[in-house]
């Protein structure tokens, strides 16, 4: 048995012994619903994530108690099932529902049972379904990638806001050769990246480009069914353009084929780079540490053969399974998606929004954000693009940025060769997840 398919039946084991054992041991023994969401210990978004409990509480009686953790989320949550001390809820990425779900980890959730789900947009909806076409989280906050820009080097550099990606390039040349921050060195980059290969850190930044010009790592081909389409020429056309930015101007920060978001975040802010394609989550943290009047925001241009598109992301209320706190689970799920939950986690303007899109149809962002450049992301919304409900997505995108991420690290390495060998790994992984 392949190694992979050993972990798929070792997994499958242990989720039936989760689900068989009920909740002893688990984060709701003592009465207390616990709350784990993926963000930094003591960070600005783990404290909005403390007033959202906190504020359930007020309105329900329920205790809770939060813990926000960041590296190794998901190591921590494989080390507690194995334990059978699941948390109650999980905050987390919308990309993670089919590994948790396949795992056994989540409740069901009856969309039409949940109060406030048929506010929800639609859209935020289909990041809540499992492959069988359940839904097995709450949409709780939406986002779509666009660029964040030093504005101030643009207009140093006498260039208009890019609308292809010929001019992207030439912006991300200027901001790289012109000295755009005048203090008389060569000593900044256009692109800043997150193209390292932990937790796919390659493949999800690149997945904009791709989205843009038109293609995608899967196509469905049935229902539940999906073939691999990273050899299709849009495809290979945008990791290509990505790889002349890293290989030919190199107008990519140095480093950037090692770095994960919490280095590429500090590249930016100290003013190692001018350009990034990232989601509304850092804009206020960007606004406060680099100045409001030196960035913008631009949507993502269109590619050459395709567009528009960009990655789409958020995160759902997962109501974990095992717990004895059932009717308290599905009452935080209720709070989280109502008017008052998104609100709370949106945060104004200020640093720290763990609902960066709201996805209750009935919250007013702009009543609630003065920031015009909010704007920008929520139009991007209209055409962002959510991971499939595969089983499992998590393997699918680490193949993607080991391959992606080989072409930017080594220079002679040929694009669609790579891409072939790639569309090769999905085509297996498919198989051994019975998608394909």
């Amino acid at each position: 048995m392949s190694r992979r398919l050993l972990g798929v039946a070792l997994t499958a084991a242990l989720a039936a012994t989760l689900t068989g054992c009920g909740s002893a041991g688990s984060g709701s023994s003592d009465n207390t619903l616990e709350i784990w969401i993926r963000q930094p210990p003591e960070s600005a978004s783990a404290k909005t994530a403390k007033k959202l409990a906190d504020a359930f509480t007020k309105a329900s009686g329920v205790q809770t108690k939060v813990v926000a953790l960041f590296d190794d989320f998901e190591t921590k949550l494989n080390q507690q099932a194995a334990q059978k001390q699941l948390p109650d809820i999980v905050i987390n990425d919308t990309a993670q529902l089919g590994t948790m779900q396949t795992q056994g980890w989540l409740r069901e959730v009856d969309k039409a049972a949940l109060a406030g789900g048929d506010q929800l947009a639609d859209r935020a909806w289909t990041a809540a379904q499992g492959s069988d076409g359940k839904y097995y989280g709450a949409p709780f906050s939406g986002q779509a990638f666009a660029m964040i820009v030093r504005k101030d080097w643009r207009e140093k550099v006498g260039m208009e806001p890019p609308q292809t990606w010929e001019d992207l390039a030439k912006l991300a040349t200027a901001f790289t050769e012109n000295d755009p921050d005048g203090n008389g060195q060569k000593d900044t980059s256009g692109f800043v990246a997150p193209a390292g290969t932990k937790r796919g850190y390659a493949s999800w930044y690149a997945s904009s480009f791709i989205y843009a010009n038109g293609s995608d790592f899967l196509k469905a081909n049935g229902p539940g069914k999906y073939v691999p389409t990273a050899n299709d020429p849009k495809f290979v056309e945008a990791v290509q353009y990505l790889q002349d930015q890293f290989c030919k101007t190199k107008t990519v920060n140095p480093g950037a084929v090692s770095n994960d978001t919490t280095v590429t975040h500090e590249v930016f802010e100290k003013g190692q780079g001018g350009i990034y394609v990232v989601g509304p989550y850092v804009l206020a943290r960007f606004v406060k540490g680099i100045g409001t009047d030196k960035i913008e925001v631009l949507p993502v241009p269109k590619g050459p053969s395709g567009g528009p598109g960009t990655l789409g992301e958020g995160e759902n209320v997962y109501m974990m399974a095992g717990s004895t706190m059932e009717d308290a689970q599905k009452k935080f799920a209720e709070f989280a998606i109502s008017p008052e939950g998104q609100r709370i986690g949106m945060n104004k303007d200020a640093d720290g929004a763990i609902v960066r899109l709201p996805v209750n149809t009935t919250v007013d962002m702009a009543a609630e954000r003065q920031d015009p450049r909010w704007k920008v992301f929520q139009d991007s919304y209209a055409h962002a693009v959510y991971a499939p409900p595969v089983p499992s997505w998590t393997p699918i995108r680490q193949d993607s940025a080991d391959s992606i991420n080989a072409v930017w690290a080594d220079c002679a390495a040929d694009v669609k060769t790579k891409m072939d060998e790639l569309n090769a790994k999905l085509t297996q992984e498919l198989q051994s997840q019975k998608a394909s």
